[in-house]
């Protein structure tokens, strides 16, 4: 089951820190070379604190300069649990779909481009 996270509500403004390749793991334990996710350290103005953000391994690597605002793509929270003498202890992960610059992400968002070839007009000589 995942959370779906107000992205506002829930980290307000996102800044970039640092990324880091995960990999897989070959039998004998040894880190293979297939990549199994990146994770996005990011720091949440509402938390104070650094934001661990996963992005699958598919998603091409996103290089922002240090503290530059992004914000996450579909975000959703997820967790894992481990039962403990006392009860259990849960850890808290947060995934999206992707990471892009903030103002990058509703440049899209406006009326529709025409980007077919203008005809040129005609010489009536």
């Amino acid at each position: 089951m995942f959370f779906f996270i107000d992205k506002e509500k829930t980290f307000g403004e996102l800044k970039f820190t640092a990324v880091c390749d995960v990999y897989l793991q070959n039998e004998d334990g040894t880190p293979s070379t297939q990549l199994k996710k990146r994770i996005y350290d990011l720091k949440c103005s509402l938390h104070g604190g650094i934001i661990p953000v996963s992005v699958p391994p598919e998603v091409s690597l996103r290089e922002f300069p240090y503290n530059a605002v992004v914000e996450l793509v579909n975000p959703v929270a997820d967790t894992v649990s481990r039962k403990t003498y006392t009860g259990a202890d849960v850890d808290w992960y947060v995934k999206a779909e992707d990471i892009v610059l903030k103002n990058k992400v509703n440049q899209n968002a406006g009326s529709p481009q025409n980007h077919a070839p203008q005809e040129q007009p005609k010489n009536s000589n």
